[in-house]
């Protein structure tokens, strides 16, 4: 029976050596965003032989949601395995992150024995990481143009070092006390997950960006490698007082970092009207679409 428990950041190694095997693009597939937001949903983890397993535990149904296992070995084996657990709780069997690729391989082992559902609101958003290092052509035109207002400030961008963190922290609390739904479960995860990217940025791997205006922080961004060919965009915050710095700091940060891969995930809009249109904005290479597995 797969044992879970609470990921720890000695889990590191173990965790990132499956991770690599199985090299998928979604940001689920992060060591860093395992950690950071293991609070939103009860979050545990186990190990079934060679392969990682995450399960979210608060869920709205009361059914506990797994997230198709990475790694490397016999699938049928692991799930089945997961199975078992589902069913010693009395629930079925439902997993999460499922991308064409891994429903395919469900429906070569399960055919039959599962529903499916296209959950659109977590399907992440993968860009070509030319496309916003550039913003060139005509469909980036309107970008280019909100990106120029922010020249109408005394900014600039540098690279994240520790030495930015408390003042990047203080920030982040200041746009969080300062927004409606302060105590919104979702933006208090955020802040835990914000705190563990920082307590932990070196051992994650983590780099940012940040951009002060007049000497004081007014944006900043972090993100990291999720596979061989992708960087992940995980917290992006600014002050929108100031015009154009959103794009600001999403060009900042890719032409900082962004060279060395063929994508950027900028991860999922949740549902999320206004973040669902900013980042159609920007012109999606593709949606990383994702379903949600429910065994019969």
């Amino acid at each position: 029976m797969l044992d879970f428990r609470i990921i720890d950041i000695s889990d590191k190694d173990r965790i990132c050596s499956c991770l690599e095997k199985s090299d998928f693009q979604g940001c689920e597939y992060s060591f860093a965003n395992n950690m950071a937001w293991r609070r939103l949903s009860n979050s545990r983890i186990a190990f079934y032989k060679n392969f990682y397993i995450s399960c979210a535990f608060d869920t709205d149904d009361n059914i506990p949601v797994f997230l198709f296992p990475s790694g490397e070995g016999n699938y049928k084996e692991v799930i089945d395995e997961m199975k078992l657990y589902a069913e010693s709780l009395g629930k079925p069997l439902k997993i999460s992150g499922v991308t064409k690729k891994a429903l395919e391989l469900l429906n070569s082992l399960y055919s039959g024995e599962f529903t499916v559902e296209y959950d659109r609101d977590s399907s992440d958003y993968i860009y070509n990481s030319s496309d916003l290092i550039n913003l060139s052509g005509r469909k980036y035109h309107q970008k280019r143009n909100h990106l120029s207002k922010i020249n109408q400030y005394n900014w600039n961008f540098s690279v994240m070092t520790e030495s930015d963190f408390d003042e990047c922290i203080e920030f982040s609390a200041l746009n969080y006390n300062g927004k409606n739904g302060i105590d919104d479960f979702s933006s208090v995860a955020e802040q835990f997950a914000i705190n563990t990217f920082f307590t932990n940025f070196r051992e994650f791997g983590l780099f940012g960006g940040v951009i002060r205006i007049d000497n004081k922080v007014r944006a900043f961004t972090i993100g990291e490698r999720l596979n061989s060919d992708t960087l992940c965009v995980h917290i992006e915050k600014a002050d929108t007082s100031y015009q154009g710095i959103y794009p600001a700091i999403n060009n900042q940060f890719c032409k900082a970092f962004a060279g060395n891969f063929r994508y950027v995930n900028r991860e999922e809009d949740m549902g999320i009207e206004g973040l669902r249109k900013s980042k159609l904005s920007y012109n999606p290479a593709y949606i990383l679409e994702k379903n949600t597995v429910i065994f019969k």
